[in-house]
C-alpha cells in the first residue's frame, strides 16, 4: 500500500482528502443536547417552580376548585414567581406612552416592539390607541449552569423520611 502513496498521485489525493475530511469533522463543534441549548430556560422554570410552584399550579386541573381556592393559590404562585422575575430580570415598557393614549406608528417601525391589531390596512404612518405598552428585558441575571447539573430536572421528587 505504501508504494501506491508514492507512485499513485490519484490515490495520494484521495488519502489526503480523507485525512482533511476527518480533521474537519474532528474540529467541528459538536451539537449540544436540547437541555444544554435551552439551559437558561430550564433554570428559569426551576426557579419559578421552586419559589412559586408555577408548574404545579399550571399542571393542576383547577376546574374542580372554587374561585376562592384558585384565587388563594394564585396569590401564592404570583408572590413566588414575581420574586423570581425581579431577581432574574429588569423590565421596561416597549413603548414609553401611557396605555390608552393616542399613538402614531411611523414608517419603518420595529415590528418586534410594536404589534398592530384591529383594522390594519394601508401603509404607515398608522394612528391608533396604545392598548398595552409591552415589555422589554433591560437586564438579565440568570445563573451559569454547571455541566454537572441536569437542567431537565425542574423540580426533584420530594421524599419525606419518618
Amino acid at each position: 500500500m505504501a508504494w501506491r502513496l508514492i507512485f499513485s498521485a490519484a490515490f495520494g489525493r484521495q488519502v489526503a482528502a480523507a485525512l482533511d475530511a476527518a480533521a474537519r469533522q474532528a474540529a467541528a463543534p459538536k451539537a449540544l443536547p436540547p437541555e444544554r441549548v435551552h439551559a437558561s430556560s430550564l433554570v428559569l422554570l426551576n426557579a419559578l417552580q421552586r419559589e412559586g410552584r408555577l408548574i404545579d399550579f399550571l399542571q393542576q386541573d383547577i376546574t374542580r376548585f372554587s374561585d376562592e381556592e384558585v384565587g388563594t393559590a394564585a396569590r401564592v404562585v404570583h408572590t413566588g414567581c414575581r420574586k423570581v422575575m425581579q431577581q432574574c430580570f429588569e423590565f421596561a415598557p416597549a413603548s414609553p406612552a401611557a396605555e390608552g393614549s393616542s399613538l402614531t406608528v411611523a414608517e419603518g417601525f420595529d415590528a418586534q416592539q410594536i404589534r398592530l391589531t384591529g383594522n390594519v390596512a394601508g401603509q404607515p404612518p398608522f394612528r391608533g390607541t396604545l392598548k398595552h405598552h409591552g415589555w422589554v428585558a433591560k437586564a438579565i441575571r440568570l445563573p451559569e449552569l454547571s455541566e454537572a447539573v441536569d437542567a431537565r430536572v425542574i423540580a426533584p421528587a420530594e421524599v419525606e423520611l419518618p
